[in-house]
C-alpha cells in the first residue's frame, strides 16, 4: 500500500473513531480540531503528489508532518481525559506515529540530509 493510500485509509478510521465521540463540548471542540489536522495529513500528501517541483513537494510534506503531530496531540488529550476509549485511542495513535515517521525520513530524503 502507498502513502496516499494509507493516508486515505487513516482518514476514514479517523473519521469512524470521531463519530463515536461523546457529544460534550470539550470532546466534539477536539473532535474538530482532530478532524482538520488528521484528514489534512492525507490531503497534503495528494497535494505534493501533483506538486511542481521538489520544494513545493519537500513544503507539502512538511505541513502533512505538522498535521501528524497535532493530530498526535488531539489523540493524547482524548485518550488522558478518557474521552475516548483507550484501545481505539492508541490504535489510531501508532498509526499517526507511523505516517509521521514516514514522513520525517521521506523529508530527509528529500532534503539530502538521509545517508543509507
Amino acid at each position: 500500500m502507498n502513502l496516499k493510500q494509507r493516508a486515505y485509509l487513516y482518514s476514514i478510521k479517523l473519521i469512524k473513531f470521531i463519530d463515536q465521540l461523546p457529544k460534550d463540548s470539550s470532546s466534539q471542540i477536539i473532535a474538530k480540531q482532530l478532524l482538520r489536522s488528521g484528514t489534512s495529513i492525507g490531503a497534503n500528501i495528494v497535494e505534493a503528489h501533483g506538486s511542481s517541483g521538489r520544494k513545493d513537494f519537500a513544503n507539502f510534506f512538511t505541513h502533512a508532518l505538522k498535521s501528524s503531530n497535532e493530530s498526535k496531540y488531539w489523540l493524547g488529550l482524548l485518550r488522558d481525559t478518557q474521552k475516548a476509549p483507550k484501545e481505539k485511542t492508541e490504535i489510531l495513535l501508532d498509526e499517526t506515529i507511523q505516517l509521521a515517521n514516514i514522513l520525517a525520513s521521506s523529508l530527509l530524503t528529500i532534503r539530502g540530509k538521509k545517508t543509507f
